[in-house]
């Protein structure tokens, strides 16, 4: 393993040998947040420096705040996986990766710590910052890859992160009755719905079928935006929050 200057002062080096080029030599245009899920933080920074596991990311930030870089930003870390975001697949090459240390589902979800998620804060910050990352490209695992992935989790404190900065927020509508839509549902409205969630961002085919692929895209959006009650239905929170969202981004409909 070859030692660098971290990018980021507050971060500390630890290489790992699991990197390679970012294709066409792109700069990272979009940040992805993971947590680690498994048990302990050593195991997890152990896998992602050992060259057989093939998967890195740039960052690693410990329960207490301690950053650490494993991989140049220059260079494309192993992060993502099958992944992909506005019609895009190589979510790596256009991306730098942060893992947060967290034992996720497996380990029953529990809180971030505040120190954790200041020094995540702060990172996000300094990378978007001197990379130009739009806010609306600061995104969880899942958004990039639903069903495969549910990282960071329903209790990863977005809105914090946007008081402070990082991501693109608008406070969820309210859960509350009215009409919804559920894999099996086919339709214009079904057509409608697949087009928003494409529109922002995610692999969504838009064919008027409320699929598998369709309840698991929207399930991801529902564990980044709409935390509450994540369920794959779109009910009238989840597609007024999509809503406010889109109209929120920049120059949209423009």
């Amino acid at each position: 393993m070859i030692a660098f200057a971290c990018d980021y002062r507050g971060a500390a080096a630890a290489p790992s040998p699991n990197h390679g080029e970012r294709a066409g030599g792109r700069a990272p245009d979009m940040i992805i947040l993971h947590y680690t899920g498994m048990d302990t933080g050593e195991g997890a920074l152990a896998w992602l420096c050992r060259e057989d596991s093939q998967v890195s990311s740039h960052y690693f930030v410990e329960e207490d705040g301690s950053v650490l870089q494993l991989v140049p930003e220059t260079r494309r870390a192993w992060h993502a996986g099958k992944s992909v975001w506005q019609g895009e697949t190589d979510i790596n090459s256009r991306s730098i990766g942060i893992e947060i240390v967290n034992p996720g589902h497996p380990g029953g979800l529990p809180d971030y710590p505040e120190k954790q998620i200041a020094a995540v804060i702060e990172l996000c910050l300094d990378c978007g910052q001197r990379w130009g990352i739009r806010p609306e490209l600061v995104l969880a695992h899942s958004d990039v890859a639903p069903v495969r992935k549910v990282d960071p989790g329903e209790k990863f404190p977005w809105s914090t992160l946007h008081a402070a900065g990082v991501g693109h927020w608008v406070e969820p509508a309210p859960i509350k009755g009215g009409r919804f839509f559920q894999r099996g549902d086919q339709g214009q409205p079904v057509e409608a719905l697949q087009s928003m969630l494409s529109l922002y961002g995610y692999g969504t085919e838009i064919n008027g079928v409320y699929s598998e692929k369709t309840e698991g895209d929207v399930a991801a959006f529902q564990r980044h935006f709409r935390q509450e009650r994540v369920d794959g239905i779109a009910d009238f929170s989840t597609i007024d929050t999509l809503h406010r969202l889109l109209s929120a981004l920049p120059n949209f409909g423009a």
